[in-house]
């Protein structure tokens, strides 16, 4: 890959981060206050809807800006193209490894908003402070294995059917799909990986929140899955469900088709 379609994908994707993850917060914030341990209610309802926003500000651009410069260069070097079955094998491992370079940067970010966003009435730099003087850089670590674990699959079922989505509609038309084209595919396949990766989302939430020394703050998923299940069964596996794939396909909508529409202006 050459350093200028690099640089594209950096700044691509850090604009495309940006844009989504302030546009779609309050839907987030609602997300995370129905997968909270303490109810909906309890957790803010729909007060302080931007609590947190700050750490998603910072966080936003060099996270995606990761990802993509990740993803474009892994793809690039493995083989693909419109006749190799390998492709779709070949965009699952980039957006893999591009999500475990991206979670190094969105983690502590995703603690400290998520944090803020069940306790409205703190200031996002007040959870930071109190998340390092208590539990240290490991604080703000706290479900980085449960955040991996949930992004790798997410990823595995919407880069490669967004892919898919494209080069179906650039073969239907005869040319390369617009801006906008992209932008609904993208919408369709994040819509459909957030609905399949919930209960995983849920388990990530609770880890996050969970108090220091509680069963949920060792990190371990498939105990919180568990845990989930056994008081609250399917619909607690699912909290927020509609909330995450509206602000998902919204976002996969205008995440990739701003990250196709920069990154051809810059090219």
């Amino acid at each position: 890959m050459e350093p200028r379609e690099s640089w594209a994908a950096l700044a691509a994707g850090g604009v495309a981060g940006v844009c989504v993850d302030l546009i779609l917060f309050p839907l987030d914030t609602v997300k995370t206050r129905l997968q909270s341990p303490q109810g909906f209610r309890k957790a803010g309802g729909f007060r302080g809807i931007y609590a947190g926003v700050p750490s998603t500000a910072i966080g936003s651009f060099p996270n995606a800006a990761a990802f993509f410069i990740t993803y474009e260069n892994v793809k690039s070097l493995l083989p693909h193209g419109s006749t190799s079955y390998l492709t779709p094998a070949a965009h699952m491992v980039a957006a893999s490894l591009g999500e475990v370079v991206a979670c190094l940067i969105r983690v502590p970010s995703e603690v400290v908003k998520q944090r803020a966003q069940v306790s409205p009435s703190s200031s996002t730099l007040r959870i930071l402070s109190h998340t390092l003087y208590h539990e240290g850089i490991q604080g703000l670590y706290r479900g980085y294995k449960s955040t991996v674990l949930r992004e790798i699959p997410f990823s595995l079922v919407q880069f490669p059917l967004w892919e898919s989505l494209k080069d179906l509609w650039s073969w239907k038309q005869g040319h390369v799909v617009d801006s906008w084209q992209s932008a609904v595919c993208g919408a369709f396949a994040g819509g459909f990986a957030a609905a399949v990766t919930t209960p995983l989302d849920v388990a990530k939430t609770r880890i996050m929140l969970a108090k220091a020394g509680s069963s949920n703050a060792s990190g371990n998923v498939l105990a919180a899955l568990g845990g989930i299940w056994r008081t609250q069964g399917l619909s607690g596996l699912f909290a927020g469900v509609v909330p995450r794939m509206a602000a998902i396909s919204l976002g996969g909508f205008i995440f990739l088709g701003t990250y196709e529409k920069t990154r051809q202006l810059l090219l």
